[in-house]
């Protein structure tokens, strides 16, 4: 109830929450998952979530859910060496990712099929209205290092995974989490592109955020942080994100990423929402943004 009102007083036309298949590690923050067709039981139950999407729909307000396509959890009651070999990881040094999980081989028919079937499974039964997918980068290029090459496998597996969901769902949003500079990410398939309908935008975030934390008197070099967007803001349908991933592991919330003192820091931070309310691209602001939280997030 209280959610609600809150959204609506402030204008917000839709609610993203982080990642919800059951997983085991709370500092995960749910982007290694194990159950992969379960709903997060520290929130509840599925028809909990159900009756929470729906409440959201009856006030005018869409739900997008952060799903993770790349990894999952290292746990044994998980998905790893599930017959006893590797059958849905990779191998060899596509084993383990960066965060010390096990990287899908999206490769595979099989993983294929289960990670669609689990899209599916969510937009079916629990009606959201967007799925963001994390680290794209991470499925287009090995490791998300554009010197290790493109994964062929897992471009056409997303390409697959797009086509058919909107063939299925043609009114959901699927949004890709991607900080490389791979083109067409937003393009149709026919066109050769990856076929999300988002981007997020996080070259803008990057460069916009270090221009902001910079002492206003040195600024006026610095100018090309906050111009460049505007080089290639058109060349994908972008999405402009003030997430949870740049306000948590002392990194300070946004506000404290401010320079000056106390009234200055709100000063740049006004400037700073101007900003990213007249860029083009939607807006992305996490818990505590719009009001300009002090401390930063803690999971």
């Amino acid at each position: 109830d209280y959610l609600i009102r809150y959204v609506k007083e402030n204008g917000f036309t839709h609610v993203e929450i982080m990642p919800i298949t059951q997983y085991p590690f709370d500092g995960s923050w749910g982007y290694q998952a194990t159950g992969f067709f379960s709903v997060d039981s520290r929130y509840g139950n599925p028809f909990q979530l159900m009756s929470f999407v729906d409440r959201l729909h009856q006030a005018g307000i869409g739900v997008i859910l952060d799903f993770v396509l790349v990894h999952f959890a290292t746990d044994e009651f998980g998905l790893c060496k599930f017959d006893g070999s590797n059958l849905f990881e990779g191998t060899g040094d596509n084993e383990k990712s960066q965060w010390g999980s096990y990287l899908f081989d999206l490769g595979k028919d099989p993983v294929r099929s289960f990670l669609m079937s689990s899209v599916n499974f969510f937009i079916s039964y629990f009606h959201f209205d967007g799925i963001r997918f994390d680290a794209i980068s991470n499925v287009i290029y090995y490791h998300g290092d554009t010197s290790k090459g493109e994964n062929a496998g897992a471009i056409e597996f997303v390409k697959r995974l797009t086509g058919k969901m909107h063939l299925f769902h043609p009114n959901v949003m699927l949004i890709a989490e991607d900080s490389s500079a791979y083109a067409g990410v937003t393009k149709p398939l026919e066109y050769g592109g990856l076929g999300f309908d988002y981007k997020w935008d996080l070259g803008w975030m990057n460069d916009t955020l270090r221009y902001y934390g910079k002492d206003p008197i040195y600024r006026k070099y610095h100018h090309n942080l906050i111009t460049f967007g505007l080089v290639y803001g058109f060349s994908e349908q972008f999405i402009l994100p003030l997430s949870h991933d740049e306000v948590v592991h002392l990194k300070a919330s946004l506000l404290n990423k401010m320079p000056g003192d106390y009234w200055q820091k709100f000063a740049n931070y006004r400037a700073l929402m101007g900003l990213m309310m007249t860029h083009p691209g939607k807006k992305l602001l996490f818990m505590g943004g719009e009001f300009a939280h002090y401390t930063e997030w803690n999971f």
